[in-house]
């Protein structure tokens, strides 16, 4: 537990000091966010404001984990450093895409299949490496079964097709959290939330875990390295509360797709490590949500040659031309957020108290 904490504090001192520092070192070099033209009138006002502020809460994370261990004593783990590997890489191709913006001062970045082919590369490796290197128990962190609180045996997929829907795991939370990246600390406050799940989740399973003679019991949860899954959680969650003090409105930084592409990412993750790939619909229901206000908006569109469902896509805007203040969107939906989580926490404690 003392690693846990030791990082989190780390992570949470990191972001809080970091970020102060590093939007004065993008004012001074006019580093600012471009708002695209269709948006709401209000976010006008937000041009200019320093953007990228993903790379600080990236760096919050690998040096919170890893002073941790040096301090602790303790050795990193391969499901831990294959996380903090996931959030570096796809921190770059978010860094890509925000620099694209910046340089041509323009509000769009790289173009869509650019990014969608870096994400399925980033996807693929991560995939392959999560089945690769076995612990002396034959653990990899990641298995070929789909989850829902665990691993549901008939479930288990071919090696390919495993790689395939881990991958597509990766992209679809990745794109989740960019989409809904777009109002002060909206995604930052949710992103709060869902780290702090997975946290306890992590920890809950360390203590009921498999392990030859355990007292776990029959439902104990054959997890690889969960103790380490809680420190990068613990480390995500802390990193984004710090980050939140400059991100609220009126946001002083914003996270970019430095941030948001891979903060998603390694929420998908921690539920491929964690064994709870289904179970992330439900604390990640926010993110399900924006994403799907978006695919029903454009496919309407098509289908009824320019009619809409909402006043504007992702939903956030809608409510927005709807005259709710942006404050006001924002705090409803950080609500609708922390009992999507409650929720999928309840479920998850759920189905280990039934099968005991």
């Amino acid at each position: 537990m003392k690693l846990i904490i030791a990082a989190g504090v780390l992570a949470l001192v990191t972001t809080l000091i970091g970020t102060r520092l590093f939007i004065g070192f993008l004012v001074r070099r006019g580093y600012g966010q471009f708002v695209r033209d269709d948006g709401p009138t209000t976010h006008k006002s937000k041009r200019g404001t320093p953007t990228m502020g993903g790379a600080v809460i990236i760096a919050a994370v690998v040096v919170a984990y890893g002073l941790a261990h040096l301090i602790m004593w303790d050795t990193p783990s391969y499901s831990g450093l294959l996380l903090l590997a996931l959030l570096v890489a796809t921190g770059l191709l978010g860094f890509a895409d925000d620099w694209t913006k910046i340089s041509n001062q323009r509000s769009l970045g790289l173009t869509s299949r650019g990014k969608l082919i870096g994400q399925i590369l980033i996807g693929l490796a991560f995939a392959a490496a999560s089945l690769a290197m076995p612990n002396p128990y034959g653990e990899t962190p990641a298995s070929r079964s789909i989850s829902f609180t665990r691993d549901i045996d008939w479930l288990r997929l071919p090696v390919v097709l495993a790689v395939v829907w881990m991958t597509f795991l990766i992209i679809a939370s990745s794109n989740a959290v960019n989409l809904t990246d777009g109002l002060d600390g909206l995604a930052t406050g949710s992103l709060c939330m869902v780290f702090a799940a997975y946290t306890l989740i992590s920890i809950w399973q360390r203590n009921q875990w498999c392990r030859p003679g355990s007292t776990a019991g029959p439902m104990c949860y054959a997890v690889r390295d969960p103790w380490d899954l809680s420190v990068v959680a613990a480390s995500l969650a802390a990193a984004c509360f710090g980050f939140l003090w400059w991100n609220a409105k009126p946001a002083k930084i914003f996270l970019g797709d430095t941030g948001s592409l891979s903060l998603g990412a390694v929420v998908g993750g921690l539920a491929i490590f964690t064994r709870t790939e289904i179970l992330l619909v439900v604390l990640g229901l926010l993110f399900v949500v924006e994403t799907a206000s978006v695919m029903i908006q454009v496919s309407y569109f098509k289908l009824t040659h320019g009619k809409r469902v909402f006043k504007m896509a992702p939903l956030h805007h809608h409510f927005e031309l709807l005259g709710w203040d942006e404050v006001t969107v924002v705090i409803r939906l950080w609500i609708v957020c922390g009992a999507a989580v409650v929720t999928g926490l309840s479920l998850f404690y759920a189905q280990w108290v039934l099968g005991q």
